[in-house]
């Protein structure tokens, strides 16, 4: 009688590592053979929301990244067409009203800022100007100049904080998602007691494809942050520059005076 009832007991407990087996063999088949939409699907309800963040992050990001590509090679250009106008030789008057009431362009801005002004100021004197007061309308155009600098350049830096976050972060976000699959892996293999690799297969894929959709949405934003924050740097010192070069002249015509 006991060694019958322990021969049962074998042969339950070998239904249930076979079952057990089986169900796992079933659970790698999945998502060896499924897409990469079968392991969302498949994935935790924590999973799912830290994938959707990626995913939406990335798209936001590309995004931003391909607008401010193409705004600031289109601010150079219009840069360039107005150097070439403001240093061709052409009065600063006649550019002005030309110009001022299609200045899009930061430059073109703050040439035409500081010409308004400098046109309040000649009216308000009538043309007279002591020592102090040229002096201190000198530095009322530059500081007109410097404020309209720093409106266009908080203009171009809009949104490249974003980059910055997703850039430092985005991987931590993916071993986030990871940690949580593991665990969750780990809790269902306790329920069903399921042993093997093919048990284990299927959470290590959906913890590394976590990680790796953090990293592919990181690099991107790393790389391009740093190549716009660049190329806006060497923007805000070109119009640093011309805001100097066009103090000098303003400077030279109010001593005319």
């Amino acid at each position: 009688m006991e060694k019958q009832q322990i021969q049962n007991a074998i042969s339950d407990m070998s239904d249930i590592i076979v079952d057990n087996t089986t169900i796992s063999t079933q659970q790698i088949s999945n998502h060896a053979n499924g897409s990469v939409f079968d392991m969302f699907w498949n994935s935790g309800f924590i999973v799912k929301i830290v994938m959707l963040t990626l995913v939406a992050a990335s798209i936001w990001s590309l995004t931003i990244i391909f607008s401010k590509y193409i705004k600031i090679k289109n601010l150079k250009l219009a840069a360039n067409s107005f150097e070439n106008k403001f240093w061709s030789g052409v009065g600063l008057e006649t550019l002005y009203y030309e110009i001022k009431d299609s200045s899009f362009d930061p430059l073109s801005s703050i040439f035409c800022a500081a010409m308004s002004e400098w046109e309040r100021l000649f009216s308000k004197s009538k043309g007279v100007f002591s020592s102090e007061q040229k002096i201190s309308k000198i530095i009322q155009i530059k500081q007109i100049m410097q404020i309209t600098i720093n409106k266009e350049i908080e203009d171009i830096e809009k949104n490249m904080t974003f980059l910055s976050t997703l850039g430092t972060n985005g991987v931590i976000i993916g071993i986030l998602g990871m940690v949580v699959s593991i665990m969750d892996g780990m809790k269902t293999i306790g329920i069903t007691q399921a042993v093997g690799m093919a048990a284990v297969a299927p959470i290590i894929s959906e913890s590394l494809f976590t990680t790796a959709l953090g990293i592919f949405v990181t690099i991107p934003a790393a790389v391009m942050y740093n190549k716009l924050s660049s190329d806006i740097n060497k923007y805000t010192s070109r119009l640093e520059t011309f805001s100097e070069e066009f103090s000098s002249i303003m400077t030279r015509q109010i001593d005319e005076y």
